[in-house]
């Protein structure tokens, strides 16, 4: 004759419902997104004008800058925060959406930019 067994630990050998669904686009982020509207000039890599915007949102990784021309996937660019005048190199990782006021331009950060915005980012726990 077998032991009884206990049925509860079957349960605690199984998933459970919540963990197993697909993460959210939010849970797949790389950092947190901040709305913030920060002042910024960016140069396009081999061009001689600069060309002033404004941030929709920062994050740890870059940002998205509103700005009154497209800039194509690919660009190269240096972006600079009028506010502390800190300069970092970047590229545009995606093309742009297009709103009213202007292109909204996703930018990522080449490197490390500890504190270019003056926003402290919790870091990303997944």
């Amino acid at each position: 004759m077998r032991p009884p067994q206990n049925p509860r630990a079957n349960l605690a050998s199984m998933p459970k419902p919540g963990l197993t669904r697909p993460m959210t686009s939010e849970e797949r982020r790389r950092a947190q997104r901040v709305l913030l509207r920060v002042p910024v000039r960016i140069t396009v890599e081999g061009k001689s004008h600069a060309i002033e915007g404004a941030t929709h949102t920062v994050s740890a990784m870059g940002a998205l800058v509103q700005i009154s021309e497209p800039l194509a996937q690919g660009t190269k660019i240096t972006i600079e925060n009028v506010t502390t005048q800190k300069k970092v190199e970047a590229h545009v990782p995606r093309p742009p959406q297009f709103s009213p006021e202007g292109a909204l331009v996703p930018v990522e950060f080449k490197g490390g930019a500890q504190n270019f915005w003056n926003v402290f980012f919790p870091p990303v726990i997944n």
